[in-house]
């Protein structure tokens, strides 16, 4: 192996994982804009087509994560903590497959309905990813430390906005004030829960974002 080719081995290789780890997040926020999509319609059929092409671009989220994965197979050194990185790429892929794992449910149970809570739980879980986008985006010059506190800060307070509208919409389900039957109220258990999960997982996203700035600052 020629000496340069050696030393190109053993440098960190921060420009590839700052493409790779931005195509993802990317990626994460093209899927949340369309589960919003599927959450505002109103068509069963727009909502099975839709979610055709959601599940499509989990499949390509999978694709991001496994090169993210050989990326840290193949490189001696890293930019950021080998271990920070997996679990960035790891939470990434797991918030898409709640949403798409939530996307399979409302064309499992054939649910047309766009409810109140359906919508804002999406409108939350866009404007989470957005934050993660930017934040991630900023990891790499740490003279950016405020403003990727920031965006954690605003993870954290929209989890809560989160957490008041699943709240809110169990009690209202099993207090049955609506009519529905013990069936649909299953049906709409599971799918606020995989919203629920979703929005804890963006924030569970925040802490490894939070020790990648301690660990380097």
């Amino acid at each position: 192996m020629r000496g340069d080719k050696i030393v190109k081995f053993f440098m960190p290789k921060e420009e590839r994982f700052h493409e790779l780890l931005d195509k993802d997040t990317q990626h994460l926020l093209s899927s949340a804009r369309l589960f919003l999509e599927i959450a505002r319609s109103t068509s069963l059929d727009d909502r099975r087509a839709k979610v055709g092409q959601l599940k499509a671009l989990e499949h390509d989220g999978d694709l991001i994560t496994r090169d993210i994965f050989n990326a840290l197979n193949s490189t001696f050194i890293t930019p950021l903590d080998r271990e920070d990185i997996r679990t960035i790429a790891t939470d990434l892929d797991d918030i898409l497959d709640y949403m798409e794992g939530v996307a399979q449910y409302l064309i499992l149970f054939e649910i047309s309905e766009s409810p109140e809570p359906l919508r804002k739980f999406a409108e939350i879980i866009v404007a989470m990813v957005e934050e993660i986008h930017k934040a991630t985006g900023m990891v790499w010059d740490l003279t950016n430390e405020k403003e990727i506190h920031e965006s954690i800060v605003r993870i954290s307070q929209l989890e809560n906005d989160a957490d008041a509208v699943y709240f809110s919409v169990i009690a209202d389900l099993f207090r049955g004030g609506d009519g529905k039957t013990p069936i649909e109220i299953m049906k709409w258990k599971e799918v606020y829960q995989g919203l629920e999960d979703a929005c804890d997982e963006c924030k569970e996203f925040t802490h490894v974002l939070g020790n990648v700035v301690i660990k380097n600052a």
